[in-house]
């Protein structure tokens, strides 16, 4: 009888610290549990739509996000589907929408949309081409992903028209920063 006490008293003390631990992850102190978790999956997702406008500059008008910075296609996509992921993904970051995307200047409202990508985030898309911007492009206005073949294909900024512009800028990429 002692030792089935003493198997009852160590299986309770074990289920109280496993409920006492979890609660105390669970105070959203960052140590992963609800809270902090619901506050790392609002940070990774966008609340509003995404804004697409045009920029003139060396290559002509070109696509840029909302902070000016140059948005890109990969040839290697199809039509409304992005083949980029992974360590593609992080050196070309796509342009994620939560809702419909928002057409600024210059832009033909008709051609800017969305697609699910392989993650289950939205892609702004372009007359049917997912767009990117570059890590490389820190600053709005640089094109230093212009013509660059990476992850099996070339990317090319977009034009309002929505297609491709293989057009090199005259600048060496060192000074190319920006119109």
């Amino acid at each position: 009888m002692k030792y089935q006490t003493r198997a009852f008293i160590a299986a309770t003390g074990t289920a109280l610290f496993l409920s006492a631990t979890t609660l105390a992850y669970a105070d959203g102190a960052g140590h992963g549990g609800v809270q902090g978790g619901q506050a790392a999956q609002s940070a990774v997702s966008t609340s509003s739509p995404a804004t697409v406008s045009t920029k003139s500059g060396p290559l002509g008008t070109i696509l840029v996000n909302s902070k000016g910075h140059t948005l890109y296609l990969f040839q290697s996509d199809k039509t409304n589907k992005s083949t980029c992921n992974g360590d593609c993904a992080k050196a070309w970051p796509p342009l994620k929408a939560s809702g419909t995307p928002t057409a600024g200047s210059g832009v033909n409202s008709k051609l800017l949309s969305t697609t699910t990508r392989s993650d289950g985030s939205k892609q702004v898309t372009y007359n049917g081409h997912p767009l990117y911007t570059f890590k490389e492009d820190t600053k709005a206005g640089q094109t230093n992903g212009q013509g660059l073949n990476a992850f099996g294909a070339k990317w090319y900024v977009v034009g309002p028209d929505g297609k491709q512009i293989t057009k090199t800028p005259s600048a060496s990429p060192s000074q190319n920063s920006g119109y």
